[in-house]
């Protein structure tokens, strides 16, 4: 313990006393990397999937609702616990930052295993649920059945992920998450077409990716320095849970509204035939690959947060999160440009054969692209909140992009521009975000700036 407590403390002297650029460099790398790996493996299911038909690469679309809702319960757990972990580290409260561990990983596998086992006793329904037509309903169902097999793992593995990085640990979680990554794209055309498992093979490779993803993510918490999964630690009482609910309810929030957005977007676009569903899928995945470049980049900066939160140095947070705003705003418009010149082209990396997937993907992309660099000042402000447990404001945003906006516009839009309206309803739902997160965000800068703000946990005391 004298080893590990000794490690801690230079860990601390690092995350509160080292320049914050260069820390925040430094750590988000590696968080970079494994996002923009994670996203490669996601829009390569959609690649190799779309080689079979469009009714399939429409499956993988709607089959990323479900995806969306597992995400959203990894990071409830993982940012729940990943926040109070660090805040507790800034305090140097290591044995309290330990249970912490312990309970927020077998909380997750816990809740995954339920979910997972109702999703495969009503999968046909689910399938339906989720979006599915009559021709992508068989596709859904083969490609869903493997995905919930695995959820509990894949939910345990956002939460190590998650908490890796918020002890300043992101290499341990990059290894994990980069490992599965390049299992997934290898698989994927092995499954699908040597083995001949069609799109369950897509399924197939994703759950047994993710499970050797978990396994070395659990090996990164007995590395030197990070703290490590006890089963004598797991504690779920109120206090442990309570700290997971009000650090990873934006999470749950804006995550679970992703799912919901997904699924409003599938029934409207399959009013237009698969290949709207199909287009729309290929955008999005586009669309979170150019976003995962700066959520990388904002998740190297929430450990410095935390840390320095807890620590009471509110003027490094501040100038942390400046820094990411600017940097994270010149990436994205940069590679909004890019995409918008070429997005025919990307387009039909996916659906070479389908011309109405690439007449409906280009518009749909090029419109995102327009909204795109807005993702930095939305997507940082609202990680900010989360981290220093500013539940009500982090919720907030996290509502506002997938629900308080895009559910009404969708539903505007679409009676009165039919497709168009589709194509423009996640770009003017950024719009509306970006400029509630000025009254919002500012007011908490102000309150950082003053030294004003509380800790939750002070507050209850």
């Amino acid at each position: 313990m004298g080893v590990q407590a000794g490690t801690q403390e230079e860990k601390f002297d690092r995350m509160t006393k080292s320049p914050v650029d260069r820390l925040i460099c430094k750590l988000a790398v590696p968080t970079i990397c494994s996002m923009l790996v994670t996203s490669v493996y996601n829009m390569a299911d959609t690649y190799f999937v779309g080689q079979i038909g469009t009714s399939a690469t429409g499956a993988v679309g709607v089959a990323f609702s479900m995806m969306a809702i597992i995400q959203a319960l990894g990071f409830f757990f993982g940012q729940g616990s990943g926040s109070y972990i660090s805040r507790r580290l800034g305090a140097k409260d290591l044995d309290d930052a330990s249970k912490m561990v312990t309970t927020g990983v077998f909380s997750a596998a816990i809740c995954g295993a339920i979910v997972g086992t109702l999703g495969l006793i009503f999968l046909k329904p689910l399938a339906w649920a989720l979006g599915s037509t009559q021709t992508i309903l068989p596709y859904a169902c083969e490609y869903l059945k493997y995905i919930l097999i695995g959820t509990p793992w894949m939910v345990a593995s956002l939460t190590l992920n998650n908490q890796l990085r918020f002890q300043g640990r992101a290499l341990y979680s990059m290894i994990g998450i980069m490992t599965g990554g390049i299992l997934n794209v290898g698989l994927d055309p092995l499954c699908i077409f040597v083995f001949h498992m069609g799109i369950g093979g897509a399924g197939f490779a994703t759950m047994l990716s993710q499970a050797v993803s978990c396994a070395l993510l659990v090996a990164g918490t007995f590395q030197k320095g990070n703290l490590r999964i006890h089963f004598r630690n797991f504690t779920p009482n109120t206090k442990y849970l309570k700290g997971i609910f009000q650090g990873g309810f934006p999470s749950l929030c804006r995550q679970s509204l992703a799912s919901v957005a997904t699924i409003c977007l599938n029934f409207a676009a399959g009013a237009y035939g698969d290949a709207a569903i199909a287009a729309m899928s290929i955008v999005m995945r586009i669309s979170n690959f150019a976003g995962s470049a700066v959520i990388g980049f904002g998740q190297g900066f929430q450990p410095v947060c935390g840390f320095n939160y807890g620590a009471r140095k509110f003027d490094r947070v501040l100038k942390g999160f400046w820094f990411c705003v600017r940097i994270g705003t010149v990436v994205m418009l940069g590679l909004s440009v890019l995409a918008f010149i070429f997005a025919p082209q990307i387009v039909m990396l996916f659906r070479r054969d389908d011309p109405q997937v690439i007449e409906i993907g280009a518009l749909a992309l090029r419109s995102q692209c327009v909204a795109l660099p807005l993702l930095a000042w939305i997507s940082l402000g609202n990680m900010m909140q989360q981290v220093i447990g500013q539940s009500v404001r982090a919720t907030i945003m996290a509502l506002a992009r997938q629900g308080l906006f895009f559910l009404p516009l969708l539903a505007i839009l679409v009676p009165n521009f039919g497709l168009f309206g589709i194509q423009i309803c996640q770009p003017a739902s950024d719009f509306c975000t970006a400029l509630l997160a000025i009254p919002v965000c500012g007011k908490t800068i102000k309150e950082l700036k003053l030294g004003t703000i509380i800790e939750p946990s002070k507050k209850a005391g």
